[in-house]
């Protein structure tokens, strides 16, 4: 029986050592397949220096901005201050600078407020029909397959009679994908960027979303200042107590002081601390780390091949 025992244990042994690979054996068959190392390599870096040269240099504009209520002041002041009476009436005044940002920024990435954007300034053949851009001037040049830059005219496709023009669907997501926010925690200054192929349609797009964004947030405040002076002086006239009389008077001149401040004050959501500019320098592509990443996986995958052959063999 130990003697069976020992036989079974010699012949795992056997066994193992068969499945072992032989580091030389190994590095051996590397060497014997350089060539193919080096040709896949050398095949996508190739590959790689013509995908990065065929990529088109992208440019980035960007503003730094700081929210219009984080002074601790005006609109925030007041609405700290006459908040609990506001609570007590049933309307709601505001809650301060951070919340009035993070509206903001929310309206922006908005589908409501990008798709009004896009149709207010007719960006649409800009963003979906241009087929290349003159970078000394940011003129466009429109694809006369897809646009008729002469009579602004979407064309049809040919085989479906289908128009080429994009849906609000794909205008939000086009504009939102290049729309990027960033906020400093410690400064809560905000920086708003577009990246795109022409430098003057990227600062041209940075200034316009300010402005627009500003004018949005300021007719809704606007609006809501109205409704809630309306609804204050319907409730004054239904009361006959004396304190609430107060704290509904106090309310409509709060509410008529927003509505005076709203209406003077052009950057009511955020002030532009540093303004877009053309930028002069490329964010991208990254050529040299394209060419290096295909050059490593010409290598990886060369070296992949000469393993599988060797396998198979063993």
């Amino acid at each position: 029986m130990n003697k069976s025992i020992v036989e079974e244990a010699s012949l795992d042994m056997q066994l193992n050592r068969e499945d072992e690979i032989d580091l030389r054996e190994l590095f051996g068959a590397l060497w014997q397949g350089k060539w193919i190392i080096v040709f896949t390599t050398f095949l996508l870096s190739i590959s790689g220096v013509f995908y990065a040269l065929s990529q088109p240099n992208t440019y980035q504009s960007a503003a730094v901005l700081v929210s219009a209520q984080d002074d601790g002041g005006g609109l925030s002041s007041m609405a700290s201050q006459l908040g609990g009476l506001a609570s007590l009436a049933g309307i709601g005044v505001g809650s301060g600078g951070a919340d009035s940002k993070t509206i903001a920024l929310s309206v922006l990435k908005s589908r409501l407020f990008l798709n009004h954007f896009i149709s207010s300034h007719q960006l649409l053949p800009e963003l979906f029909a241009v087929k290349e851009w003159d970078i000394e001037t940011g003129a466009p040049q429109f694809d006369p397959e897809i646009y008729d830059a002469a009579n602004s005219l979407w064309l049809s496709n040919s085989e479906t009679g289908e128009t080429l023009q994009p849906s609000d669907w794909d205008a939000h997501k086009l504009l939102s994908g290049l729309v990027k926010v960033s906020e400093a925690k410690d400064t809560s200054l905000v920086t708003l960027s577009i990246t795109h192929v022409s430098p003057h349609f990227a600062q041209r797009l940075v200034d316009l979303l300010v402005k627009d964004l500003n004018e949005w947030m300021k007719l809704e405040a606007l609006e809501d200042s109205r409704t809630n002076i309306a609804y204050l002086q319907q409730q004054l006239e239904r009361t006959n107590v004396v304190d609430m009389q107060n704290v509904f008077y106090q309310l409509i001149e709060e509410q008529t002081k927003t509505l005076m401040l709203a209406e003077v004050k052009d950057e009511f959501a955020f002030k532009t601390v540093d303004p877009a500019v053309v930028p002069e320098e490329k964010v991208g592509p990254k050529r040299a780390l394209i060419c290096i990443l295909a050059a490593m996986l010409g290598g990886m995958l060369g070296i992949a091949i000469v393993l599988i052959r060797f396998a198979f063999k063993k």
